[in-house]
């Protein structure tokens, strides 16, 4: 599996290598197949999946994340550090190393929710400081460094409620950045926003990402500005049955 991992780029190691995943999920009578013959990523790539609700897009997130479990997987390798072996995440899911899983993610990956999912009850400063909390990794400049960039450092004493959607995207942003992972992962980091304040936002995590050589794989509806920013659009295609009762959305990349 190394030859893998180097093969593609040697310049730029594979950070996730993915072959013959399958994610299914029922409800109420309704199926949903999310299916990934071949998905490579390399490190510092830029990736978008776009498509319109109900295509699978936060379900194929949610497994690069390790959140959501495949139903069946030949291969899903996750290389977060370079200098480091692949890691098997197929035989983690297998013997059910949940722990094991949630350590990678916490480590290496920053994840931007739809909504922010900001905690209402800390400040700017203390929601972006939460990561770097978790993992130990104690005070640092970088909490306000990112601040200054996202154009939001006179809010870092604030409580979210009193910013404007847009500005807690930011902040959200932010806090998915300030542990200094491997990987940022965005489901439609911009659907709350109008589409002036999303190409602004957009440039602005892409501009941090690409300074810092992150891995980014972005969820979103909107083409157009994501297009302008240069990602690497994967292809997929979804079919629906005429019944409407099952629906089959097939990945490559």
């Amino acid at each position: 599996m190394e030859n893998v991992f180097q093969a593609r780029n040697k310049a730029k190691p594979i950070v996730y290598h993915l072959r013959d995943v399958v994610r299914d999920r029922a409800s109420e009578g309704v199926t949903f197949r999310l299916r990934v013959p071949a998905l490579q990523i390399n490190q510092g790539e830029k990736i978008a999946l776009i498509g319109e609700s109900g295509c699978g897009k936060s379900t194929l997130l949610d497994m690069l994340a390790f959140i959501a479990q495949p139903t069946g997987m030949a291969a899903f390798m996750f290389r977060p550090e370079p200098e480091k072996d692949a890691i098997d995440v197929t035989t983690m899911w297998k013997k059910r190393q949940l722990n094991r899983l949630s350590d990678l993610r916490r480590r290496h990956i920053g994840y931007v929710m739809q909504t922010g999912g900001l905690l209402p009850y800390l400040t700017v400063r203390d929601n972006m400081a939460l990561s770097r909390g978790v993992l130990g990794l104690g005070d640092s400049d970088l909490v306000e460094t990112l601040a200054r960039e996202l154009g939001i450092a006179r809010h870092l004493d604030k409580l979210p409620e009193t910013l404007s959607v847009g500005e807690r995207q930011r902040v959200a942003i932010g806090r998915a950045l300030a542990h200094e992972p491997s990987i940022v992962i965005a489901d439609e980091p911009t659907a709350s926003v109008d589409p002036f304040a999303a190409e602004k936002i957009m440039s602005l995590f892409i501009g941090l990402a690409e300074e810092r050589n992150i891995t980014v794989v972005v969820a979103s509806h909107a083409w157009r500005h994501i297009k302008r920013l240069g990602l690497r659009r994967l292809a997929h295609h979804t079919h629906r049955s005429k019944d409407g009762r099952t629906t089959e959305t097939v990945v490559n990349g």
